[in-house]
């Protein structure tokens, strides 16, 4: 890159940071005129180019990019700081290029509008209003449970392969689009992540490339994990940029779905949601709906948490406060601690829509 157009970049990246925060203000023009607008063009086109190849394109420019970090550190140290000021200004310059790209192809979605106003669904409620969906999800799971596995106490199998689990989660979107036309998903762009043992490690089930707009899925997770993590990151494609946002998708997607264990998976995601509330708010009603569910149930959840205790490691930790941090600066001010406002959500929109929840 020339100097002038290094410097151009250096210079536009304070440039980027002030658009972003008047953007803050401005959450209907951004809904109008990129979310609803400009974005879906640019998703639509992405996934045409890049859902049809079999491998992830976006995992391997991720590769080829830290592989070039990991060069021009080596060249740094290896020339002992010589032309330190000309390369600092070629990194920032690369940085600000790349920051321009995720905000134009995905990231101005953080700046929508919230979603709870494009389901005209409100945000209050009480303990009380929490604790009969609590017990109504916990009805639906167990109900779904003993049909599935024909006993209480055996957990839930999702005898799929990841394509199919991958395709029944795009089927889900159009379903949702019957009574949501702006959740439409026309082209299906879903991979396994080359990259599943880090974000295993990591501590991540999946995540969207926001530069090919390709939902990565951690393949080494347990499958009763999949159903939920797959319309999560496919919210993502869809312009929901928000993690409480996309996983109440996820619940919502594969709790109506008509595939029997879709519907048990997202029931037993929102039931996850609000248990995890209702401990904070109710113990003892917390405690006597956990003695309600079938040995089964408890059985895929322990699955899923023996899992992560498996691969706990020190890196972990840093990896979730680096992300933490990243939702915080993009307009997610409760960062991956956003618990809450699913369950908001999950309850407003039941209150609203009774017969999805029976």
């Amino acid at each position: 890159m020339k100097r002038k157009a290094s410097i151009f970049w250096v210079v536009f990246l304070p440039v980027q940071l002030f658009i972003l925060h008047l953007l803050q203000r401005f959450p209907s023009q951004v809904e109008l005129l990129y979310s609803e607008g400009l974005y879906p063009k640019i998703a639509l086109l992405s996934r045409t180019l890049l859902g049809w190849i079999p491998f992830s394109v976006g995992d391997i420019l991720y590769i080829l990019a830290i592989s070039c970090i990991a060069r021009w550190v080596f060249i740094v140290f290896k020339s002992r700081f010589k032309k330190a000021t000309s390369r600092l200004i070629q990194l920032l310059a690369t940085f600000s290029i790349g920051y321009f790209l995720f905000h134009v192809l995905w990231g101005f979605n953080y700046y929508r509008e919230p979603l709870h106003k494009k389901l005209n669904i409100g945000t209050d409620y009480n303990t009380e209003e929490l604790i009969q969906l609590t017990h109504q999800l916990v009805l639906n799971t167990n109900r779904l449970q003993i049909e599935i596995a024909k006993n209480d106490s055996t957990k839930v199998d999702f005898n799929y392969s990841l394509n199919e689990i991958y395709k029944k989660s795009a089927l889900a979107y159009q379903q949702l689009e019957i009574d949501f036309p702006n959740f439409t998903y026309p082209k299906k762009s879903v991979k396994n992540s080359l990259l599943s043992t880090p974000l295993t490690y990591m501590g991540f089930n999946g995540y969207l490339n926001p530069f090919t707009n390709e939902a990565q899925i951690n393949t080494k997770i347990p499958l009763f994990k999949l159903p939920s993590t797959t319309t999560h990151e496919i919210a993502h494609q869809l312009g929901i940029a928000k993690e409480s946002e996309a996983n109440f998708l996820a619940c919502l997607t594969t709790m109506q779905h008509t595939d029997i264990r879709f519907r048990y998976a997202g029931n037993a995601f929102a039931l996850q949601y609000c248990l995890g509330e209702l401990y904070a708010r109710d113990k003892c009603s917390f405690e006597n709906l956990v003695a309600q569910l079938h040995p089964g149930v408890k059985k895929n959840y322990q699955e899923v948490s023996v899992f992560w205790e498996t691969h706990q490691n020190m890196l972990e930790p840093f990896f979730k406060l680096f992300y933490d941090n990243f939702l915080k600066t993009n307009n997610q001010p409760q960062g991956i601690k956003s618990y809450n406002y699913v369950v908001a959500l999950l309850v407003n929109y039941a209150h609203k829509n009774p017969k999805h929840f029976s």
